[in-house]
């Protein structure tokens, strides 16, 4: 536990570092290399399911497709099409360079994980450079959406640790319970509430305290499921961590996994207010 406390002050020192020496650049180059890192340990755990990705290759082009909205924004580069390009280069490769009975999941697999993280995740850079004119506001938006994101991971684990009784779903993550999944959400509420009466006069108007709450519990429901989704992966790989970079915690990808589908949801729910 005092590895994973240390971790977790150490990560939002970076960010928050990398946020306040270089601004927009900096979350944006942030968020690539989370991508990029998510990635590689991804195509680690589908190969060690037998699915034989193109691990290298398609991290550069995860990386590319995350930064497409930023990459276009600053030098005018149309990186949208990245994606598609990669099937057809993939769908290329299995025929030369994977076994016949390999084709279909070093395929399938590779294409996959350039959706599942290099593209979801692609929403986080859009929340960073969604107001020009306004450069902290989009800063302001990221920090809200990965804390009420990450927070509902603590505030479940310290729930469950205290009255957790009933299993959430043994099959996929023994340790998590519907009591630890419920105190993470109300968490999680309370801490976009929190933020947005911090920052209500650098955040939209319209993202009330109460509006963030309301915004915050689809979004922590989410990043639970997110996190259980990692888990099936885990599990299909027969891995306990997805990588052992970060003491306490494992992979980047244990650290990305409740972001990965919050962040398209976020974007979504932002956009509403």
């Amino acid at each position: 536990m005092a590895k994973r406390i240390f971790s977790t002050v150490l990560l939002w020192a970076i960010v928050a570092g990398a946020l306040w020496y270089f601004r927009t650049t900096g979350a944006v180059m942030l968020i690539g290399v989370i991508s990029i890192l998510s990635l590689r340990e991804f195509y680690q755990l589908l190969t060690g399911a037998g699915l034989a990705p193109f691990d290298r290759l398609g991290m550069a082009l995860g990386g590319l497709i995350t930064l497409a909205p930023w990459l276009e924004q600053r030098f005018g580069l149309n990186a949208h099409h990245v994606l598609a390009l990669a099937v057809i280069i993939f769908s290329l490769r299995i025929i030369g360079e994977r076994p016949a009975d390999k084709r279909v999941e070093a395929l399938a697999s590779t294409i996959f994980g350039l959706v599942y993280i290099a593209l979801l995740l692609q929403y986080l850079v859009r929340i960073v450079i969604s107001n020009p004119a306004a450069p902290n506001q989009g800063l302001l938006l990221f920090l809200w959406l990965v804390a009420v994101a990450k927070f509902c991971d603590v505030g479940a684990l310290l729930t469950g640790l205290a009255i957790g009784r009933h299993k959430m779903s043994p099959d996929i993550s023994p340790k998590k319970t519907w009591e630890g999944a419920f105190g993470g959400v109300v968490v999680s509420m309370g801490v976009g509430a929190l933020i947005a009466w911090l920052a209500r006069d650098q955040l939209p108007a319209n993202l009330t305290p109460l509006h963030a709450a309301m915004i915050a519990a689809p979004i922590a429901m989410t990043a639970i499921v997110s996190d259980l989704v990692e888990s099936i992966l885990k599990r299909r790989a027969a891995i306990k961590d997805s990588g052992g970079i970060i003491p306490g915690i494992g992979g980047m990808f244990d650290v990305s996994d409740s972001l990965i589908l919050t962040a398209p949801l976020g974007f979504f729910l932002l956009n509403l207010v």
